[in-house]
């Protein structure tokens, strides 16, 4: 069996849990729970997805040994705000991997900085590269309140090849973790910064616990918004999570969605 578990503050807080050795995609059955009128707080974990889906439609690979889980939740605010669930994501898994990584992973970077970090919106590097994406997708509950379903992929044994930016695994950096250990930690962290983010109320201590740990502050950054490709230095993330971009103007732009690069990446890539 899969042989995956929750700790005590999942278990204490009555989280659940359905784990898998093989599922097409964890979020489609998250999905199918909030349909079915689950009350939510209910993850979904397994070793290997043969359906699993990213961000824009993507298709997100998860072969035997990585981790894909996914959380069903439906939370007390309005549907806007729930989109800065998305930084509590990031927030609980960066904390996950910190709390079940080795030092050298996560303490011993450039400058002494983390080698593992949180890239706007909802990815996780490891030296720069992919190790870890996360998707939010919202459902309609039958009570008439959304349900929000939180997917994560971390690749834990193998990274995809042939994408548009690098990826690489926990294996490749000389990492031998299994996945249950790394969902364990995520779950209990996602309860304590869940919990952080009260209903929304408390949007900007999440935001600010994001921006300790994110990729790419003051450098040169290029966003793909549906083809138009804006360039300039990734300044910071506002209030409300979206990205500000310094153009070569010294001109301002608010991002709201929109595939990010760096450095030299920013420069072929986008």
């Amino acid at each position: 069996m899969a042989g995956f578990w929750l700790g005590p503050i999942a278990t204490g807080r009555g989280y659940r849990l359905h784990s898998f050795d093989e599922i097409g995609s964890t979020s489609t059955e998250a999905a199918h729970a909030a349909d079915a009128g689950d009350v939510g707080e209910v993850w979904f974990a397994a070793l290997k997805q043969t359906a699993g889906r990213g961000r824009r439609g993507r298709a997100w690979e998860t072969p035997a040994g990585n981790l894909a889980a996914s959380l069903m939740i439906v939370p007390e605010c309005d549907p806007a705000v729930a989109a800065t669930l998305g930084f509590v994501a990031g927030v609980a898994l960066n904390r996950a991997l910190a709390a079940t990584l080795p030092e050298a992973i996560v303490k011993q970077g450039i400058d002494g900085a983390s080698r593992v970090a949180l890239k706007w919106p909802n990815d996780v590097l490891a030296d720069g590269a992919k190790l870890a994406g996360i998707l939010l997708e919202a459902r309609k509950h039958a009570d008439g309140r959304h349900a929000i379903v939180i997917g994560y992929g971390v690749n834990i044994l193998s990274a995809p090849s042939g994408l548009p930016y690098p990826a690489t695994s926990l294996s490749v950096l000389g990492v031998e973790i299994e996945a249950q250990t790394i969902f364990a930690a995520l779950a209990e962290e996602w309860v304590v910064a869940y919990e952080l983010w009260d209903h929304g109320r408390n949007v900007p201590d999440i935001l600010r616990l994001w921006r300790s740990s994110a990729a790419g502050i003051g450098a040169e950054v290029a966003v793909n918004r549906d083809g138009e490709i804006v360039r300039g230095v990734f300044e910071s993330i506002d209030d409300t999570g979206r990205l500000i971009v310094r153009n070569k103007d010294n001109a301002r732009i608010a991002i709201t969605a929109g595939d990010v690069h760096f450095g030299v990446t920013a420069s072929v890539r986008a």
